[in-house]
């Protein structure tokens, strides 16, 4: 589903969150980096932003025109999956789309993450 004629990318979200965002840009990982290599300067046809604020949120990477989130989870996930659980189904509630990668997947086969990434923009 299209969502370019969303007017607003960020759902609300307040000043400190496009701080916090900014800051988080400035300190990717090292999987966020190698996906950012590939996804950045819409060289999958479609512009994605990184560290992108929506409402309380700031997620990994997000393409408006299809309202699709990437995620990319490091070892802290494993700790945290009823947060993240929770963090899915409210931005589901703005008809996002969440798309969930370990950074062992984009380490060791970042070609697969790049092709799933792909089948969600259409």
């Amino acid at each position: 589903m299209i969502r370019s004629s969303r007017p607003d990318m960020f759902f609300g979200a307040k000043r400190e969150i496009f701080q916090n965002a900014e800051m988080l840009r400035l300190n990717m990982t090292d999987a966020e980096n190698i996906v950012w290599e590939r996804i950045n300067k819409n060289q999958l046809g479609y512009r994605f932003k990184a560290q992108h604020p929506i409402d309380i949120f700031i997620v990994d990477f997000y393409c408006h025109k299809f309202g699709v989130v990437v995620e990319i989870d490091g070892e802290i996930h494993n700790l945290q999956k009823e947060y993240d659980l929770g963090r899915t189904h409210e931005l589901e509630k703005f008809g996002l789309k969440i798309i969930r990668f370990t950074n062992s997947e984009v380490m060791n086969n970042i070609d697969c993450v790049i092709s799933k990434i792909k089948e969600h923009l259409v």
